[in-house]
């Protein structure tokens, strides 16, 4: 069994393509298909189940699948890591980050790490604090930025804190409250929010502060991310939001208002010790942070 077979086969997986998984591949489509007929001969039975309308995995594709990219990513890791030990950086990076982060710029950190690695192929990924600690967890991604209520840590991995804010009321520049130089939340709890969903660690920050509070908010609208709908129905006059005052600088067409007893938030980044690869050492050095000192 090769390395080769088995690229061709997470890659006809992944574009559900024979002729795309070539493309990808840089190799004709009829070497692509021999190579997996030959593995599949080797194995004993069929990878794909293939019409003239669509290619997808059989059940020993689908136990096939998760063992073949191990092995890919194990060897880029040797690679990488036989690289790292004659100076050289190369391999993959891959961060994650919640939408809100801004402790860290990381746009701006991550061209100066491209122009200082340039042979590292950098990818990015967006998800809430809760999916990305469960991608750290497997590997999935090298390491991410995280938000978290002050009660909360994150738990089986490995973490600096980077900054404590404070959550602001966003409203729209007409609504009544943009006047105003500071409320509280039992005056913030009459109107109604647009949020996070249910459970989810962003969403947590608000409710547990309100909660503490004595005083019961309506999240009227649930959104699965900070981005140009919540921003809409903010500036609509349909809802107000909790955001953290670091983040809310970046937003346009809207106006932002102390909160008394605001909830708080702290700013993670976390990584997986035992699948740290050397471009993340390297990232991980570029923002100044020690491994060493890191919470397990």
């Amino acid at each position: 069994m090769e390395l080769q077979q088995m690229r061709y086969v997470v890659a006809v997986a992944e574009t559900n393509s024979f002729t795309r998984a070539a493309e990808r591949c840089l190799v004709v489509q009829s070497a692509l298909s021999h190579q997996i007929a030959r593995l599949e001969r080797e194995l004993g039975t069929r990878l794909f189940e293939r019409t003239s309308r669509r290619v997808r995995l059989t059940l020993a594709g689908q136990a096939f699948l998760p063992v073949a990219q191990q092995c890919l990513d194990a060897a880029e890791r040797a690679v990488a890591e036989v690289a790292a030990a004659i100076g050289e950086v190369r391999g993959r990076l891959t961060v994650g980050l919640i939408p809100t982060v801004a402790a860290v710029d990381i746009p701006s950190a991550l061209h100066a790490f491209h122009n200082k690695y340039p042979q590292v192929r950098i990818g990015l990924r967006v998800g809430s604090s809760e999916q990305l600690i469960e991608q750290v967890k497997a590997g999935a991604i090298d390491l991410a930025f995280l938000g978290l209520p002050v009660t909360t840590r994150p738990e089986g991995v490995a973490s600096k804190q980077l900054a404590h804010d404070r959550l602001v009321a966003v409203v729209a520049p007409d609504h009544p409250l943009a006047a105003e130089t500071e409320i509280d939340l039992a005056r913030l709890a009459t109107e109604a929010f647009v949020d996070l969903p249910a459970g989810t660690a962003g969403r947590a920050q608000s409710d547990l502060a309100f909660a503490s509070a004595g005083v019961h908010r309506q999240v009227a609208f649930e959104v699965t991310t900070v981005d140009i709908l919540m921003l809409r129905l903010i500036r609509e006059n349909l809802a107000v939001a909790l955001l953290a005052s670091m983040y809310t600088p970046h937003l346009t067409g809207i106006a932002t208002v102390p909160v008394r007893d605001a909830p708080t938030r702290i700013e993670h980044l976390i990584w997986n010790r035992s699948s740290l690869t050397p471009a993340a050492r390297a990232f991980l050095a570029e923002l100044t942070l020690s491994v060493d000192d890191a919470r397990p």
